[in-house]
């Protein structure tokens, strides 16, 4: 009976200690800033989305087509968030971000730098392939301050229009996480603009590639909840059941859950995508 109750305590401190070391991972294209959205337009969504990110308890964000302003906004609305990243144009506020925030309380910012997805990696403002216009990938290395444990976080926004760009940004996602982070667990977010059979994808999962990666939901204890597409165009509902949002992993991670975050204020979204989130676990 002793050695029963020891097992229980056991069992139950350790799942205490497995959930105060969880990290809520979250990737959300926001949709840039433009009047041209009327009453989907940011200064209508701002609040939505920074709650939306309040309330899931979010460590680590990944956001896409974030201009100044909104870096601006969503900075004054998490006051115990700091962000990592710059505007792709010229690496400082020009044009969208594809920025990191990340709850101070929680984690410890290491180091971190830009790249941009074209031939030229380090040349700010540069353009790639056959891409209509400049993207970008932002990078950071952090320390869990609960479990002491570092790993890597990039976060990045595909081309909408160039096929070649796409797969060669896939490409060379592969080789900077493995560049930079090495060894070292990585966590890969971002809106790839392509869905799971697409070739940028498949690039990115091949698993006869020792640099691929893998999608979160595949490693979810839990079946995902929430819708599977994750692009609405500000819609009633998502265009159809394929993602084009994802949440990469790279080395020893376990994905407790894994869910599409479709909430509505009076039939409005807080932006054109729904947010992904997944509760992940470095063992």
């Amino acid at each position: 009976m002793k050695k029963l109750s020891l097992l229980l305590l056991f069992v139950v401190t350790t799942s205490f200690l497995f959930a105060q070391n969880s990290l809520q991972v979250m990737t959300f294209n926001i949709r840039l800033n433009t009047p041209y959205d009327s009453l989907n337009a940011w200064p209508h969504r701002k609040d939505k989305v920074a709650s939306q990110i309040l309330f899931h308890k979010v460590d680590l964000l990944g956001v896409q087509e974030a201009l100044h302003d909104q870096m601006m906004d969503l900075q004054q609305r998490l006051p115990n968030y700091k962000y990592v990243g710059g505007g792709r144009d010229d690496g400082k506020t020009k044009g969208e971000y594809s920025a990191i925030f990340y709850d101070t309380t929680k984690l410890q910012l290491l180091s971190n730098d830009m790249f941009w997805l074209s031939e030229t990696t380090t040349v700010a403002g540069s353009k790639g392939w056959d891409a209509a216009i400049t993207r970008i990938v932002t990078w950071a290395k952090f320390k869990d301050k609960r479990s002491k444990k570092i790993f890597f976080a990039f976060n990045t926004h595909f081309d909408h229009m160039g096929k070649i760009a796409r797969r060669e940004s896939a490409k060379l996602v592969l080789q900077k996480v493995k560049e930079f982070a090495g060894s070292t667990p990585a966590v890969i977010t971002g809106d790839f603009n392509a869905e799971p059979t697409d070739e940028p994808i498949q690039v990115i999962v091949d698993k006869n590639n020792p640099l691929h990666l893998t999608d979160s939901k595949e490693l979810s204890q839990t079946p995902h909840y929430g819708p599977t597409g994750t692009f609405t165009g500000f819609q009633n509902k998502e265009r159809n059941d394929q993602p084009i949002d994802y949440i990469f992993l790279r080395g020893s991670w376990k994905v407790l859950t894994h869910a599409t975050i479709s909430q509505t204020w009076g039939g409005r979204f807080a932006s054109d995508h729904f947010s992904v989130i997944a509760e992940l676990q470095l063992n």
